[in-house]
């Protein structure tokens, strides 16, 4: 696997929780969406089109955000997303459950070496 952080694969649901998090901040378009996720990391993490329109879709069935057309910065209409109490919720635990992993991982990661009875 190249060293390049842009090629980064997301664990399916990853997508979904940076969404709600990204939406934390207020209602925001698609381009936003990723343009948000893009610069928070550095540009480490890219979601295309193909992930984050089937992700906001699956995630607005779900209840967790909600959608209404507007008008972008630039002037083009657009739909923007906002979270729902459910969502703001959802992203709670999901923010609980990803730092528990991510510090399991890491707990695994810094072990210097293996030793067996």
């Amino acid at each position: 696997m190249p060293e390049n952080h842009s090629n980064l694969q997301l664990i399916r649901g990853t997508v979904d929780v940076l969404i709600l998090k990204a939406l934390s901040w207020g209602p925001r378009h698609g381009y936003a969406i990723s343009q948000w996720i893009k610069e928070v990391t550095d540009k480490a993490l890219l979601i295309e089109e193909g992930s984050l329109y089937p992700a906001l879709h699956r995630i607005a069935r779900k209840g967790w955000i909600e959608s209404r057309w507007g008008v972008s910065d630039t002037g083009r209409r657009a739909r923007f997303y906002e979270l729902t109490d459910v969502g703001r919720e959802r992203l709670a635990s999901e923010v609980k459950h990803w730092r528990l992993y991510a510090g399991q991982i890491d707990r695994v990661l810094s072990v210097a070496s293996w030793e067996t009875d």
